[in-house]
Parts: structure tokens; sequence; C-alpha cells
């Protein structure tokens, strides 16, 4: 399982999850609902207490990976494959463009 907390700008927006059984999960932080409950990270994801649950990682996510030659290059430096989008979100993904982080959550096994 690996897991991300997600910021919007300062503040922790939730957590991101890959499961065991391949699905993605994200659930807001109950105190960011509480304290920004119309501060949204992405149209298709509101403020919910409810978590959000896809078979793939979720659009708004895939979207902050990035692309073609610049794909290519963290793929190789970081030896990830292109097609594990949650190892590339991890990776890539600390100091986006924009309001959003991705700050992966180590696991006791990864310490």
């Amino acid at each position: 399982m690996r897991r991300a907390e997600i910021y919007y700008n300062e503040s922790l927006a939730g957590i991101l999850t890959e499961t065991t059984e391949g699905e993605y999960v994200f659930q807001y932080d109950t105190n960011y609902v509480e304290e920004h409950p119309t501060d949204f990270i992405t149209f298709s994801m509101p403020v919910s207490i409810v978590p959000f649950r896809e078979k793939r990682l979720f659009p708004f996510f895939e979207g902050l990976i990035p692309e073609g030659w610049l794909l290519d290059i963290a793929s190789k430096n970081w030896k990830i494959n292109r097609n594990d989008r949650m190892g590339l979100l991890l990776a890539c993904c600390q100091n986006c463009i924009g309001a959003v982080s991705v700050i992966p959550i180590l696991e006791k096994d990864d310490e």
C-alpha cells in the first residue's frame, strides 16, 4: 500500500492511498473539511467527509504527472515504469506548479 499527503497551498487537504487491491482512495482530512469546506482540490472531488474511490488513479492526480520528454527523464532517473502512475506521482509531484503538493508517506518498511 502506498500513500501520500495531499496539500492544498499550506494546508493538509487529505490522504491519497493506493490499496493492495489496486484501488485508489482519496479522503479529505477532517480538519480541512471543517476549516475549508469550499476549497476543493478539483471540481470532480468536492470537499466531503465521504472518501472518493476509483479503480484507476483519479484524473486530477493523473494530470499532475509529467508527460513527454520530461516523463522519459523522470522514468529513467528514478527507474519507475511509465505505467506505475502512483510511483510517478509520488516521485515527481512534491513541488508541482500550482496549489497542490503530493508528499509521500513512508511506511515502516520504506524507511
